[in-house]
């Protein structure tokens, strides 16, 4: 993926307000929520300098051959465990430099890891990553055929999964063309299915988006036995829309249901999808979050420099304005804000990528109420 090339000074959030615990809580919506004190918390990928102070906990570069990579795409399995899929993946040859991957070898277009670490505060540690029987290199997960940027199936990039009806699922671009920062194309979008938590995963042959999609790029969501996407065209200039399926019914295109402003669910017919969310967005994560009783979306908005939150009672309608979570002037080249599923309290952790260090970071934000 590529990252946001520039600088912007912004004010920081500042306040500070006393919390009524940890349960569930009657929030009027028109006070939307705010992200206060944010900060890095640790490394997750890649290697830091032998004298960085930022804790790294799982060192990949020599422990599974991962010395670059970005995204961190959590997700809650069925065993309880948490799933990380993260994008383009070169060796322990990596370093950071201009941006990206520049020379590195050894790559791979995805890779998955899993943790059990209940206590974020101080890092999130690996149990492992995937690889094959008796290697410690994490090993791509989906495959690719990894032809020439724009010239066929480019690279097979995981953004958004979610365990649903007994399986684990994640949704890919595959990519023809790179572009321009900000700018890709795709070949089509699709879902892979794994039965066996995480170990192997298969194609969903009936789930296709073409290269055109308003689904291209997702976030995944679960509540009340339905499974929703959200989702945005290529790139990150694109608004959000919204489609829904049993949990029984993700592995099939032709149940899904798709969002009308007018008409609301509308069966099988994507092109009746309408906004939820106004442009531009990339590189969505979603989640409901049970003590502010709301959902939770957070993403890259080229338009402000930043990746910004925002929260609503309902995925369809309602969304409070951009709030700033991250500005690029503290971390440029920053994207990929990918909500760690275990801590949906008062404590909002996350996972960003930075492309002139082209590895992942958790940070953590607290919640509060804006005044009012």
């Amino acid at each position: 993926m590529q990252g946001l090339k520039f600088i912007l000074l912004l004010p920081a959030i500042a306040g500070a307000m006393e919390l009524a615990g940890s349960r569930a809580m009657t929030v009027p919506q028109q006070r939307d929520l705010l992200p206060i004190n944010v900060k890095r918390i640790a490394r997750v990928t890649g290697s830091g300098d032998a004298g960085a102070l930022l804790p790294d906990p799982n060192r990949t570069a020599l422990a599974y051959n991962v010395g670059g990579t970005d995204l961190g795409i959590a997700w809650k399995m069925g065993n309880g465990s948490v799933g990380l899929f993260f994008g383009d993946t070169y060796g322990s040859d990596f370093r950071p430099g201009g941006g990206g991957p520049g020379n590195a070898g050894g790559w791979r277009s995805n890779v998955l890891a899993f943790s059990n670490d209940k206590d974020l505060s101080d890092g999130l540690a690996f149990d492992r990553m995937l690889t094959d029987a008796g290697k410690t290199e994490a090993k791509e997960v989906i495959a690719s055929r990894h032809d020439p940027d724009c010239k066929g199936e480019h690279t097979m990039i995981p953004t958004a999964a979610i365990h649903a009806g007994n399986a684990d699922y994640v949704h890919c671009m595959n990519i023809h063309c790179w572009e321009v920062p900000g700018r890709w194309k795709t070949n089509y979008s699709g879902l892979f299915r794994s039965a066996d938590l995480g170990r192997t995963w298969s194609r969903c042959h009936s789930v296709r988006f073409p290269g055109g999609s308003k689904f291209a790029q997702a976030a995944f969501a679960k509540r009340n036995g339905f499974v929703y996407m959200l989702g945005t065209p290529t790139g990150r200039h694109g608004a959000i829309y919204l489609l829904r399926a049993g949990e029984k019914d993700l592995a099939f295109q032709y149940r899904y249901a798709y969002w009308n402003a007018d008409r609301g669910w509308v069966k099988n017919n994507e092109a009746m999808a309408t906004p939820v969310i106004e442009a531009p967005a990339g590189e969505m994560s979603v989640i409901y979050n049970e003590t502010w009783q709301r959902w939770i979306i957070t993403y890259l908005d080229v338009s402000r420099k930043a990746l910004v939150l925002r929260d609503s009672k309902e995925l369809q309608k309602g969304w409070s304005s951009p709030k700033i979570l991250v500005p690029a002037s503290d971390y440029p080249g920053l994207y990929g804000s990918f909500i760690y599923p275990t801590a949906t309290g008062e404590t909002l952790y996350f996972l960003m990528s930075v492309w002139k260090d082209y590895n992942v970071f958790l940070m953590r934000a607290d919640l509060k109420l804006a005044d009012g």
